[in-house]
């Protein structure tokens, strides 16, 4: 499990413990005497929601104010302003800062390294992504030796920069390594440091991800706040399940889809099957994945989440995967056709059509059981095995799915 924070946990928690130097800020709700005092220190500040998702100027919430009034109005208008789909938790406003320029700086663990590494631009910004590989600097970064001032220094050189200016941002490289390190983050992102006329340094946004289960990330003793979650109660409830244990994934997302409800499994090959279902008109009603060889119990109750939030209102009922090496098909199957009957003992019979399509260790047997369910609960059916491509097999699905959708009085089914 993972923990995100935002800019403003990052000036509330974390700046000051690692000496990162930030500009001062307020947050809503503030006393609106507090607003105009800063305001008339700092001559201009900045609005933004405290919310977990990037692109907040590029969405138009983040505003520049210098009059008092305005200020606290837009406070808590951004507050209450929803950014890519997400609610803030709050908005708060920092001190505006001058730059000459930017600067962008990156700390994660790197795959191809097999070590941490850290990425330092002087083209940061809102653009930092259209800023090519030759402007940016990479270099690995030993776990037990650390990030020292010299590499940091050596990096800032390599892109230009020198005097005391690199030394000054090298020692706050530095310190946002002692940042990463110290508090088991997995990744840690300033975008961007603003350096002001004077040579001064200011880290001016900040995200980062915690590895929650690392002992530094318990250790640091800090109640991280919750944020207003757009999930539906379908996602909510397969959420805290798959949190319950390690055994077998549960993962959805709802679509709001009207016709096939997905049972997935095998990662990629699931975003391949709702991919062709949409584009092929079957509206999926979410993306699932529900792969890791989950033992009988485990994938009992994912299905049986499914059906408790999807079913009554699916036109058809796809199982799909690739071939499987470990997943144990019989047992996978036996536990949805369970969940399937105990949903219909308690609602009733609802015989939409059923298109399976799988392979692995046990299929046989599980094609078994799962028929013997099927045929009693009066629902049709359609095996597939693993040499039909599960493309095929989705395509299948969707021209079942408009015909069944129709049949049982149109798409609002």
């Amino acid at each position: 499990m993972s923990i995100k924070i935002g800019e403003l946990s990052f000036l509330e928690q974390l700046a000051q413990r690692f000496k990162i130097p930030v500009p001062d800020f307020v947050v809503e709700p503030v006393a609106q005497s507090v607003v105009k005092e800063k305001l008339d220190t700092w001559g201009t500040g900045i609005v933004k929601p405290d919310v977990l998702t990037g692109k907040r100027g590029k969405a138009g919430v983040v505003r520049t104010v210098s009059d008092y009034h305005t200020a606290v109005r837009l406070l808590k208008q951004v507050a209450a302003t929803e950014v890519s789909g997400q609610q803030p938790r709050t908005a708060y406003m920092v001190q505006a800062v001058p730059a000459d320029f930017e600067v962008f700086s990156a700390i994660t663990y790197n795959s191809r390294l097999l070590e941490p590494s850290l990425t330092v631009s002087l083209g940061g910004g809102i653009e930092i992504e259209s800023v090519s590989d030759t402007e940016k600097v990479t270099l690995g970064v030993q776990i037990f030796r650390g990030l020292n001032a010299y590499q940091a220094s050596e990096a800032l050189t390599d892109l230009g920069l020198e005097g005391q200016l690199n030394a000054k941002l090298a020692l706050c490289l530095v310190n946002q390594w002692d940042l990463f390190i110290s508090s088991g983050m997995l990744s840690c992102e300033i975008n961007p440091w603003r350096v002001t006329h004077s040579g001064e340094v200011y880290a001016c946004d900040f995200k980062a991800t915690f590895d929650e289960n690392n002992r530094k990330t318990r250790d640091l003793g800090i109640q991280w706040p919750e944020y207003p979650s757009n999930e539906t109660p379908f996602e909510e409830e397969m959420r805290s399940w798959a949190a319950s244990s390690y055994r077998g994934q549960a993962h959805v997302s709802d679509l709001r889809g009207m016709k096939i409800l997905p049972l997935l499994f095998g990662g990629g090959a699931s975003t391949i099957i709702i991919e062709t279902l949409s584009q092929l008109g079957g509206d999926p009603m979410f993306l699932s994945d529900f792969g890791g060889n989950p033992p009988y119990e485990r994938m009992k109750r994912t299905a049986a989440i499914c059906f408790k939030h999807n079913l009554a209102n699916a036109a058809l009922l796809l199982i799909l995967g690739g071939k499987a090496n470990n997943t144990q098909i019989d047992i996978t199957l036996a536990a949805i056709a369970d969940a399937l009957q105990e949903w219909s003992d308690e609602h009733g019979p609802r015989p939409i059509p059923v298109v399976v399509g799988r392979g692995g260790p046990g299929l046989v047997q599980g094609f078994a059981v799962l028929k013997k369910t099927l045929d009693n609960l009066g629902m049709p059916y359609v095996f597939f095995g693993p040499d039909t491509p599960i493309t095929l097999v989705a395509a299948y699905a969707s021209e079942l799915a408009k015909f069944a959708a129709e049949v049982n009085g149109g798409d609002d089914q």
